[in-house]
């Protein structure tokens, strides 16, 4: 496609900043809410299974139309059409990026890949059926790392009101072997079906855990791999060599981070059903018609990849806090974690030239109510000013009287604060308000509100990152420490401290066995 130019050599990146300087400083919620009593109506909208009120921002409609400008000067909405036509808009590995195709229904697509999408889909579909209905089977046990278990452990426990009475489900991919051996103390090998989710079947951590898992099961008596262990993998033979005989796999046009449409989501398929595994994606392909066809006005993933520019780049914000006022997306702060850090940390262009603006914000947070009794504080008082995105579902899924008002009560209440303030002559119970927050709002927490809300989340950063002139699907900065681990881990066991910064051989030798 045809090259773009980057916000910051947009003209309305200009106007955005003579904005800023003359009325953005000074800008206050609680004024622009009494100037304005259609306020909430002009920045609040329904998307497809998700309500956003973007009112609480410190935006305005002028700061409103300079992003809209913004975005179509970056050509924003051609990025967008790439991305759908299967063009290899990841340019530092020259791939596609469809993890859309992935919830496409059968027959939408004329991509080439669509019916091998939909007959990986089927099979997996199948075996997920099959170990549901298999009642000799009561743990499943995921191990991979990062989009192979950020993604299906968020969704299960997610979706714990859906799943499948009989199964329990476990999650494993920190190296460290307390997390494998606690998991191990929890099953029986009779009993227990172990995922190994690794592209290519070579991932350090994953296959450790895998090789000790196996090793485990042998060591208990259990004699049948092919049954117990199956892989998502495109490496067929080294699965093989490991004696699976189930592999399931993708493609490299699926980033790891939006894998969880794909084979790595076996472990969700078995836990709420091919049904409810459609569902999720049938959530996810709206959110995906949404992005791909409503005006930016009126897009809310266009929207919200603007509000984060304005936020990160002109208010200076460099963090923003998830509190999902709902248990079970107690895992999404997480996820979404590595999918906008991992997307969007990035500190060069597409043309590989240094930025001189910020990119991806930090993204923390922990489920309301929880979060008001730790780091709240700081969010009303403290000296750094952070936007609050808060996710709640309007019905709950459990019967126990009060309980949800009350959480919801809870939510409204800390956006309204936090945004009114409260005035104290004393200063310690000040609480200087005008601060920022978002607040989406599912109708009930369901696979398909869940599809939706990840699905507008992963198309979120790619506006952002498009306008940051960034290339949000790779990740190399994950690679040198996997590089320089590997050397360490021979060290260790060497003592070889040649080469080796002083900090650096001064900790290997304190960790030799030799001390």
């Amino acid at each position: 496609m045809a090259a773009r130019l980057r916000c910051d050599e947009a003209p309305a990146w200009v106007g955005l900043q003579e904005h800023w300087d003359i009325n953005g400083r000074a800008f206050d919620l609680r004024c622009a809410f009494a100037a304005d009593p259609n306020r909430f109506a002009t920045f609040s909208q329904q998307a497809p299974q998700v309500f956003a009120d973007l009112s609480k921002n410190r935006i305005d409609l002028a700061v409103q139309a300079l992003l809209l400008r913004l975005a179509r000067e970056c050509g924003l909405e051609a990025h967008r059409d790439a991305m759908f036509a299967g063009e290899p808009i990841n340019t530092t590995e020259n791939r596609a990026v469809k993890h859309w195709l992935l919830r496409s229904p059968r027959g939408a697509s004329a991509d080439p890949d669509a019916k091998l999408v939909h007959s990986t889909l089927d099979a997996m579909l199948d075996y997920a059926e099959r170990i549901r209905a298999d009642a000799a089977i009561t743990d499943v046990v995921n191990i991979g790392i990062g989009g192979s278990d950020l993604g299906p452990q968020m969704a299960v426990t997610a979706l714990h009101d859906f799943v499948s009475p009989g199964k329990r489900f476990h999650f494993v991919s920190n190296v460290d072997g307390h997390e494998l051996a606690a998991v191990l103390t929890q099953v029986q090998p009779a009993s227990t079906l172990f995922l190994i989710a690794s592209k290519t079947f070579t991932t350090l951590e994953t296959m450790t855990n895998a090789r000790s898992a196996r090793g485990w099961f042998e060591a208990q008596g259990g004699s049948n791999i092919a049954r117990h262990f199956a892989a998502l993998t495109t490496n067929v033979a080294e699965a093989g060599k490991f004696g699976i005989e189930t592999t399931f796999g993708f493609w490299d046009w699926v980033g790891g981070r939006y894998s969880m449409w794909s084979a790595i989501g076996l472990p969700i398929a078995i836990a709420i059903g091919a049904a409810g595994f459609r569902q999720l994606l049938s959530g996810a392909h709206e959110m995906d018609l949404h992005f791909a066809g409503a005006a930016l006005e009126g897009n809310l993933p266009a929207r919200l990849g603007l509000l984060d520019v304005w936020n990160r780049n002109f208010l200076g914000f460099t963090s923003r806090s998830i509190a999902p006022y709902h248990s079970a997306l107690r895992r999404l702060p997480a996820y979404l974690q590595q999918l906008e850090m991992e997307s969007n940390g990035k500190r060069v262009d597409l043309q590989g030239r240094p930025l001189a603006f910020g990119t991806a914000p930090v993204l923390w947070g922990e489920p309301g109510t929880n979060g008001q009794h730790a780091y709240f504080q700081m969010l009303h008082q403290g000296t750094d000013v952070v936007p609050v995105e808060f996710i709640a579902a309007k019905r709950a899924s459990h019967t126990l009287a009060g309980h949800h008002r009350l959480l919801l009560a809870n939510a409204l209440a800390q956006a309204q604060a936090l945004m009114q303030g409260r005035p104290d002559a004393g200063g310690h119970r000040d609480f200087p308000g005008n601060r920022p927050s978002t607040f989406l709002l599912l109708d009930q927490l369901t696979p398909a509100s869940l599809g939706a809300l990840v699905a507008l989340h992963e198309h979120r950063v790619f506006v952002s990152g498009s306008l940051w002139g960034i290339n949000s699907f790779d990740q190399w900065g994950v690679e040198l420490g996997k590089v320089l681990a590997a050397d360490i881990a021979g060290r260790l066991i060497s003592g070889d401290l040649a080469g080796l910064d002083g900090s650096t051989a001064g900790l290997v030798r304190g960790l030799h066995p030799s001390h």
